[in-house]
Formats: structure tokens, C-alpha cells, sequence
């Protein structure tokens, strides 16, 4: 049974400022259903609030509470270890990290980097070279090789992070997708075989969802590429057009196993397109 659905916004239900055609009306057909929907995100450029109000604006209904973005994980990891960082964020993702960046004259005890273009320049990326060769640990929000914009695809931070470890001989500590422990904290008590994750990232989206046991349905708008369904082993669950065709396919699986009410024998049986497996009737 489906009760959990996780969804990845930039590129699977907007890229920028442009609606994925149909995905407003299905995103709210599967509001209604009484499922847990999740938007699992490693935009990194914007704040919640940022990215709330924009996607708002340019016209979903979605509460705040249900985005659930890597920069929310890595805000929860520096408080927890109660550590200040050097932060290569974007202006519009600093409000995220308020009191927990580090002064000039401090030492960090983390080089934070998220996607943030106007940071990755020589003297800030020496600037965070330097404090790593003095002890400092590299946390990439994520590691994103690149992303869909209007203009086309652009480098994620991936390359950056990858360039800093290999100079200063370290290993970043990755906190949003692909990670198992990201899908966990967005999923809550729910196990991950009750669980779906729609995406157009095919490394960071599905497979990372399905190493984590939750069925991964890729969709091919925003960065998808040709042939990327065949990169990864197992290969995804699902490939569908876009997001409007892989919830059909979601409301289509919930309404032929629904539950019977009847109480048959003290339990509740599952009822598959109309029959009831304990008391043979229907719902």
C-alpha cells in the first residue's frame, strides 16, 4: 500500500519560474486523497520562505511545513554538533542559517557549501580551501552535478565540492539526497516500502530513494536526458512523461486496494478492485 509520496520540485513540477504543464492540478488531485505528500528538495539558492512564496505565486497550494529541503538537514546537523560555519550559500538561503555562521576572525569548525554561484570565485574558494587545511570538516548540502534552468542546464556544486576535496585531501560529509538518512528524516514513521519518490534526477532522485527501499518513478522533464533511466542498476521502478502521469498512475494503484470496513474476523481486509479477500464482499 502507498502512503507516503515524496516529490523533488525544481525540474519535476517547475523549472524557475515555469509551471511543468498539468502539474498544478495533479499535484491537487493527490492533496485531497489523505496521503502524506512530502516535497523533498536540494535547492540550495533560496531559503523555505524564499521558495514557499515563489512556488506559491506562481500558483501551488502547498503548505511550508511539507517542504523538506537539504537545507533544513543541514541547519539541524552544525546546531546539533553546535558548530560554526564558513558558509558559501546564496543570499537568498542565509536566512536558513542565522546565528550559525562564523565571523572573520573565527575559525570554523565547518566549510558549508551549497549552490551558490556568486561564491564559487578564487578568493572565496581559497578562502574555503584554507580553513580546511586547518582542521575544518566539508559539509555539501548536496552534490549536484548540474540543474535545469530556463536558459538550459547549469553546474550544480557538485564539481565545486569535488574540487575542494581533492585539493585539501578530505572527504565531504553529503547531508541532503541521495543519502538514506534524508529519505528517513522526510519520511517520518512511515516505512519505506509504503513509499514513493518522484523525480527528475535519476542518481540523486531515484536511486537514492531506492537504495533506501522506496519505489522510485522517474519523470522525464527538467534535467532528465535521454537514456537516463538505463544508468543505474537496478533501473527505476517507473518512467512516466512527467509528474502528471505518474500520480494517474498513483491514484490509479490507491483506488483498487483500498481496505474493507466490515471487520471481518477483527481485522481490516485488503480489498482489491471491489473484492474482499476476508468476507468477500466489498468495501
Amino acid at each position: 500500500m502507498i502512503r507516503a509520496i515524496l516529490i523533488d520540485l525544481s525540474g519535476t513540477l517547475h523549472i524557475e519560474n515555469q509551471v511543468i504543464p498539468g502539474a498544478i492540478d495533479a499535484l491537487n488531485k493527490l492533496l485531497v486523497t489523505g496521503l502524506k505528500v512530502k516535497f523533498v528538495t536540494n535547492t540550495t539558492k533560496e531559503s523555505k520562505n524564499f521558495l514557499h512564496n515563489r512556488l506559491t505565486k506562481i500558483g501551488f497550494h502547498l503548505k511550508k511545513e511539507d517542504i523538506f529541503s537539504s537545507l533544513a538537514a543541514a541547519r539541524n546537523l552544525l546546531e546539533c554538533r553546535k558548530w560554526k560555519s564558513l558558509l558559501l550559500l546564496s543570499p537568498e538561503a542565509l536566512e536558513d542559517f542565522e546565528g550559525l555562521g562564523c565571523e572573520k576572525e573565527e575559525n570554523p569548525n565547518a566549510v558549508l557549501v551549497g549552490l551558490a554561484p556568486n561564491e564559487f570565485h578564487y578568493e572565496r574558494l581559497n578562502e574555503a580551501f584554507r580553513c580546511l587545511l586547518n582542521g575544518s570538516q566539508l559539509i555539501a548540502i548536496h552534490a549536484g552535478k548540474y540543474y535545469k534552468t530556463e536558459s538550459g542546464l547549469s553546474l550544480g556544486p557538485g564539481c565545486f565540492v569535488k574540487g575542494l576535496e581533492y585539493s585539501a585531501q578530505c572527504k565531504a560529509e553529503i547531508v541532503g539526497k541521495p543519502t538514506k538518512e534524508f529519505f528517513l528524516a522526510a519520511l517520518d514513521d512511515i516505512p519505506p516500502h509504503e513509499a514513493v519518490m518522484i523525480g527528475d534526477d535519476v542518481t540523486d532522485d531515484i536511486q537514492g530513494a531506492q537504495r533506501t527501499g522506496i519505489r522510485g518513478y522517474l519523470v522525464q522533464t527538467g534535467k532528465y536526458k535521454e537514456g537516463d533511466e538505463h544508468k543505474i542498476s537496478p533501473e527505476p521502478n517507473a518512467v512516466f512523461p512527467s509528474i502528471v502521469e505518474a500520480i494517474d498512475s498513483i491514484l490509479d494503484e490507491v483506488k483498487s486496494n483500498v481496505f474493507c470496513d466490515t471487520g471481518f474476523g477483527g481485522t481490516d481486509w485488503r480489498v482489491s478492485k471491489g473484492h474482499c479477500s476476508g468476507c468477500g464482499g466489498g468495501r
